[in-house]
């Protein structure tokens, strides 16, 4: 799934940043990314730390760019930039520590334009991996909120089934109008993936089969999306086995577009 992703990048390469530079999960990733030419890592860490991490595990990381904090030389522009961007919410010296993590740090690099991406989450938590994402960041003009979204590869005879999730992380009852910005978020991820998206808005119902303050939530998120992305195949809501399963879908749903195909 990620041959449409990959000839992107070997066509525009790019930078990314991983803020826990001596995981061994992470190592193997950089690695691996080190036998190609389309995305270069950047490790935050200890340069001795890293290395001696890499050796243990058996990973050959020459070639990839290590940075630590301790002894960035721009460190005094970095603490300048994020205190412009906390807006009085942190002094320098607290911007000067915060920094001195990965998650900080790594955040400001590409904040600045000096990476592309970053991946973090390996041994910090969700929360402060996007906590730093939030404040320094922010989203992108148009959106109000951050979501998730988890590509899940289902092995099966022939072709795998992907499927894009969200939000399974970072909104845990969302309104009607930050469901909306998720389903539209989710899919343009998809594509990103080369993923063709037909939306479904799950729920412990199928189509008015079930009733409630949340069922109608999801229809009405359902309905405004379809509005505002007519070109989009979106319908709910949706149980999941009706949603993912052509069998059950036939039963429930047989009319519907994205039903079983989701």
């Amino acid at each position: 799934m990620f041959e449409f992703l990959i000839k992107k990048l070997k066509a525009h390469p790019r930078k990314i940043v991983f803020t826990e530079g001596t995981d061994p999960r992470i190592l193997e990733a950089s690695a691996r990314l080190l036998s190609g030419t389309f995305l270069t890592p950047v490790l935050v860490g200890n340069l001795d730390e890293i290395q001696a991490a890499a050796e243990e595990a058996g990973f050959n990381i020459r070639g990839a760019e290590i940075i630590d904090p301790a002894t960035y030389p721009d460190m005094d522009k970095m603490v300048e930039e994020m205190v412009a961007l906390r807006r009085g919410k942190m002094t320098a010296d607290e911007c000067r520590a915060a920094l001195m993590k990965g998650n900080y740090f790594g955040t400001m690099l590409v904040k600045m334009g000096y990476a592309d991406a970053l991946l973090g989450g390996a041994t910090y938590s969700t929360a402060d991996t996007v906590r730093p994402a939030l404040q320094l960041v922010k989203t992108k003009p148009g959106n109000k909120i951050v979501s998730s979204c988890f590509i899940m590869v289902r092995e099966g005879v022939g072709d795998n089934t992907v499927l894009a999730m969200g939000d399974c992380a970072i909104n845990i009852k969302p309104t009607e109008d930050e469901l909306v910005e998720i389903g539209l978020e989710t899919a343009t991820t998809a594509k990103v993936f080369g993923i063709d998206p037909k939306v479904a808005y799950l729920s412990y119902s199928t189509l008015g089969s079930g009733k409630g303050e949340d069922v109608d939530k999801m229809r009405n998120a359902c309905s405004r999306l379809k509005a505002l992305a007519p070109d989009l195949d979106v319908d709910g809501e949706l149980q999941f086995d009706a949603a993912v399963s052509p069998r059950v879908a036939r039963t429930k749903c047989p009319d519907s577009k994205v039903a079983g195909h989701a």
